[in-house]
């Protein structure tokens, strides 16, 4: 039986924005510990707040207070946290109407198990210790039977130093585990071998294969051997440093159709100032080293072959 590739993926950055007056008053609110909601011409009392009415669309400005107390409205059980979660043991989530308001907020409840939550049970906010003006300044929601006082906080409108703008770490981690056609193409790249899969109906030949031509949907079986050499059909030039990969800017990134394929592929060109890189060029593949100094499982990146460059008309419907 063939090997069962897979791989970690992480795909992280920094979500930066600016804040409105809604939205800047909401989070100050939290770092003062004091929840805000916003009032609709209607009534209604939306929390966490929004800068324009959902049903009307027309903008709504008035902040009000809500409670820090609240009744859950529905909940679900997460018995294995994951990275950044609210709490590192089993948690609930939970959507919590706080006294005072119309609709309900998401966060999460710190309960003894799922049989210690229920829909209309009560519940307070449980504040961070340290709080900077962001929607975590609610570490969490525990169970309240109506005891202890509230904290006094500011009336919203003595507010001093409002939070303008958050950054959010985005991050999404999973497992990616590559099908019949792909695991072929990784297999023979191991072997330093580059493999297309050539369409029944259109006859082109698909690097790198996903199992179905891309043009006519078919799936794809036969396996054609293609460059190593190939032409930049295209490329651009990289200026800014990407957060850990180890390579110095600016460098290119080009597509390359390989030799023999009908699609190009994506690949970076070195041993050459950027500055000569053009379309046309022909470049081969300098392949990464593997455990011990053995070989690669994939090029590390493209140089040129020193051969004359490619007449345009010869890569010109591969662009």
């Amino acid at each position: 039986m063939p090997e069962h590739l897979t791989a970690p993926l992480v795909v992280s950055f920094p979500f930066t924005r600016s804040l409105g007056p809604v939205q800047s008053a909401f989070l100050t609110g939290l770092r003062e510990r004091t929840v805000l909601g916003v009032r609709t011409r209607d009534g209604r009392v939306l929390v966490p707040p929004v800068e324009y009415d959902p049903t009307t669309a027309e903008e709504i400005r008035d902040l009000v207070e809500v409670g820090t107390t609240g009744t859950v409205t529905t909940w679900a059980w997460n018995p294995a946290p994951r990275r950044e979660q609210p709490l590192r043991h089993p948690f609930a989530w939970v959507l919590v109407r706080l006294d005072g308001a119309d609709t309900a907020l998401l966060h999460a409840l710190d309960a003894d198990g799922p049989d210690a939550v229920r829909t209309g049970m009560r519940v307070r906010v449980r504040w961070a210790a340290r709080r900077e003006g962001a929607v975590t300044d609610i570490a969490c929601f525990e169970p309240y039977d109506g005891t202890g006082t509230a904290h006094a906080a500011p009336h919203h409108g003595a507010f001093t130093d409002p939070v303008t703008g958050i950054t959010a770490p985005a991050r999404l981690d999973y497992t990616y585990t590559p099908g019949r056609a792909q695991t072929r193409y990784l297999d023979a790249l191991a072997a330093r071998r580059i493999l297309g899969e050539r369409c029944p109906s259109c006859r082109k030949v698909c690097v790198s294969p996903r199992g179905a031509c891309p043009t006519c949907g078919i799936a794809t079986t036969e396996q054609v051997e293609v460059g190593p050499h190939g032409t930049v059909t295209t490329f651009c030039v990289v200026n800014i440093k990407a957060k850990g990969l180890d390579i110095e800017v600016p460098y290119v990134y080009a597509h390359i159709a390989l030799d023999g394929a009908d699609l190009a592929l994506h690949g970076r060109i070195d041993g050459i100032p950027c500055d000569q890189v053009r379309m046309g060029l022909r470049v081969t593949p300098v392949w990464t080293e593997g455990a011990g100094g053995g070989p690669g499982r994939h090029p590390a990146h493209y140089r040129p072959t020193g051969e004359p460059d490619a007449d345009y008309d010869t890569y010109k419907g591969l662009l």
